[in-house]
């Protein structure tokens, strides 16, 4: 198995093509996660991450309401703190407090102080917002955010879960007062939900801007598991929670295809899934998360999938999206100005 790092956006800093993803570190319910006691699982799926050359963890404050948080600083207890590049997330409610919610300048100077006090570390290298906060300034958030790139306890900062206009936005924003910049959107992106690619993959593109993928197995869906029939298996996320939404007929479809392609490689249909996404230019690392060690491996094994030419051709023309305005449109025009052929 042999990682590979790719550039964050325009920086110069370097992540792993998989990221390890911290939503099931604690907690309990809807997110069918680790559990409270479960600090030697968290150490040995660390662990096994670093060894298999991740160097990217990705977690939220509000995962488990800060022990997510908690857990992973403990698990990394005792490693070179400058072999991990570790990136949280501010934005949802906390507490019952009036103001322990939003991007106003309040909140994300207390929330960054609780993160970094959980994670016990003296900065943080990414630090996203999670979400778009539409009663905040962006210009407040992002004066807020500028200040702790220059106070030292953030490095960098990213977005998540933001329309195109509003990440060009706060780009705009950036540029013109001079201020740190989002080098980095967190979205949802997978072969069975490629909605991103309408907007956002040629504003990231075209700004520079790193993507990070979350839900690359669409909830489960992609794991080959589940059936056009409802079936699925015991205990599965999406079986309680259907959620990212997704148009099922043609995810099963796509999965179809999926299924020959990974007889074809040797691969499961989700490291299928994950190849595909590390074949797309626009993307710079999934973030993959795993209940056991065994689930682990099993995606960390897609870094060594390839697919060939015909193989991506087949994947793309079942999963394609429509041919929706203005794309049809731009396509038709051309560049408008050579003579047609």
């Amino acid at each position: 198995m042999s990682m590979k790092y790719r550039l964050l956006g325009r920086t110069g800093l370097l992540v792993s093509e998989l990221c390890l993803g911290t939503m099931t570190f604690g907690g309990e319910g809807f997110w069918q996660v680790i559990g409270m006691q479960g600090q030697d699982l968290v150490n040995d799926i660390v662990a096994r991450s670093l060894d298999a050359g991740i160097n990217f963890i990705d977690t939220a404050n509000i995962y488990s309401f800060g022990l997510s948080e908690e857990l992973l600083g403990k698990a990394l207890a005792g490693r070179p703190r400058d072999k991990v590049v570790i990136a949280t997330k501010a934005r949802g409610r906390m507490n019952e407090d009036v103001n322990a919610v939003g991007l106003s300048r309040y909140h994300i100077m207390n929330s960054v102080e609780d993160s970094l006090r959980r994670l016990n570390t003296d900065h943080i290298d990414l630090y996203q917002i999670h979400g778009y906060d539409p009663v905040t300034p962006l210009d407040e958030t992002l004066r807020a955010l500028d200040d702790l790139v220059r106070q030292g306890k953030v490095r960098y900062i990213g977005a998540s879960n933001m329309a195109a206009w509003q990440l060009m936005k706060a780009l705009g924003i950036s540029d013109k007062h001079g201020l740190a910049r989002f080098e980095s959107l967190q979205a949802y992106y997978t072969i069975a939900g490629r909605d991103l690619e309408r907007e956002l993959v040629p504003l990231v593109h075209d700004q520079q801007v790193g993507v990070m993928v979350w839900s690359p197995l669409a909830g489960g869906l992609l794991s080959g598991k589940f059936n056009r029939d409802g079936t699925s298996p015991d205990g599965s996320r999406r079986a309680s929670f259907d959620f990212p939404p997704i148009n099922k007929e043609r995810a099963f479809d796509t999965v179809d295809v999926m299924r020959e392609v990974a007889s074809e490689v040797n691969a499961t249909v989700a490291q299928v899934a994950l190849a595909w996404l590390l074949h797309q230019p626009a993307v710079t690392t999934v973030i993959i998360g795993a209940k056991t060690v065994e689930q682990l491996d099993d995606n960390l094994k897609a870094v060594t999938v390839s697919l060939n030419a015909d193989q991506l051709a087949r994947l793309d023309t079942v999963s394609q999206l429509p041919n929706e305005y203005p794309q049809w449109m731009l396509a038709r025009q051309g560049d408008g100005r050579l003579p047609e052929a």
